[in-house]
């Protein structure tokens, strides 16, 4: 990069695109901030790291040039870029990003804070985090970590890697470090506080390399047989061995997003308990982590593939039926629910999608999708 950065110095927008690691972004913004010329923008594809850590001690016309422009993988298929303001970013930097990536990249902007892994990261990775360290207990039940990673796809609406297939995709290392990360950055009573740390054995994987389909195995892996065809295996966590795949079929009730989250089975309370998690911490996390619950649906949508976001979910099994599970469970009601319920409304999303309810306890229209 040293080879090359006065040619830099006549360019509109850098986006930067290095390893992640704050030292390392610090390090090129400082030698970047000699070259730029005044006014253009700067922008780091980072998928956590906070603008506030990068530019701290820097110049106030980089603090007013700079956002994070975080790009979804593969970025030639997967539409999310989640598009992020420093404390003192101009408005006219975001405006200008906005434009350009929705309508000459082609890109679906998601408008997200400057908090610990933004939208998409936050609850995707905490979903992660949590459906690992709740597994235990459902296949202590016997629930089979095939039938798992099948009830957490199709009948919920999420790709059919389920969980133990999407940690191998992502990296069993990497969601690691995000429960580092985030155990490090948010505070010690947040809700998510609980499932940051990766449990024993997965653990002892990444210490052994076994972290994902880049090693070349993680939780599953292609075996190549004598014969020459091939078996795919999976690593069994309650035997601590490798074994064949079996084939998973769910009943019916399994197979709906509503009975499953309602069945009273070690299926349906394994499931109900990571959702429910999953989504009661969403639902807590406006105005901290986005504007709108619009935001938040479409980084999911977008960015992990998901058939519905957190809000829309919570809309199909229904926000009362939902707040009533959690009450005669102990919990807090979250705040957007809490919004709903006074409202009077019934769902966070009226007239076929077009309105969503805000933070006033009014609906709006959906913006565009850009």
């Amino acid at each position: 990069i040293d080879d090359h950065l006065e040619a830099l110095g006549s360019v509109d927008w850098i986006c930067e695109v290095i390893i992640e690691d704050l030292a390392a972004k610090r390090n090129l913004i400082s030698k970047l901030e000699k070259v730029r010329k005044p006014g253009s923008i700067y922008s780091s594809n980072t998928s956590g790291i906070m603008i506030k850590d990068m530019t701290e001690d820097f110049s106030d016309a980089l603090n007013q040039d700079i956002a994070v422009t975080h790009f979804f993988n593969p970025v030639h298929i997967m539409k999310l870029v989640e598009l992020v303001p420093g404390e003192k970013t101009d408005p006219d930097v975001i405006s200008a990003l906005a434009t350009h990536l929705g309508k000459t990249l082609k890109k679906g902007v998601v408008y997200a804070k400057d908090t610990p892994n933004f939208i998409g990261n936050r609850i995707g990775c905490l979903w992660l985090l949590i459906g690992l360290q709740l597994a235990e207990q459902a296949l202590a039940e016997g629930v089979s970590m095939e039938k798992i990673d099948a009830l957490l796809s199709k009948p919920i609406g999420l790709p059919p890697t389920g969980l133990f297939g999407l940690m191998d995709l992502v990296g069993i290392d990497v969601i690691g470090l995000v429960g580092v990360n985030l155990k490090e950055t948010l505070p010690a009573d947040d809700a998510c506080q609980p499932y940051v740390d990766v449990p024993a054995e997965v653990q002892t994987m990444i210490q052994r390399g076994q972290i994902g389909r880049k090693a070349g195995a993680g939780f599953y892996k292609m075996n190549i047989k004598e014969d020459g065809s091939k078996e795919k295996l999976i690593y069994d966590l309650p035997t601590k061995a490798w074994r064949p795949v079996e084939t998973v079929s769910l009943s019916e009730a399994e197979s709906a997003y509503k009975t499953l989250m309602t069945a009273n089975t070690p299926e349906g309370r394994f499931v109900w308990k990571l959702m429910s998690e999953t989504l009661a911490y969403t639902a807590s996390l406006i105005p901290e982590i986005a504007d709108d619950i619009v935001n938040v649906d479409r980084a999911m949508r977008w960015g992990y593939n998901w058939a519905k976001g957190p809000f829309e979910l919570i809309d199909e099994l229904g926000a009362q039926a939902f707040a009533e599970q959690l009450k005669t469970e102990g919990r807090p009601i979250p705040k957007m629910v809490s919004i709903l319920l006074d409202s009077g409304a019934s769902s966070f999303y009226q007239n076929d999608g077009g309105e969503y309810l805000g933070l006033d306890g009014q609906f709006h229209p959906v913006p565009a999708d850009s």
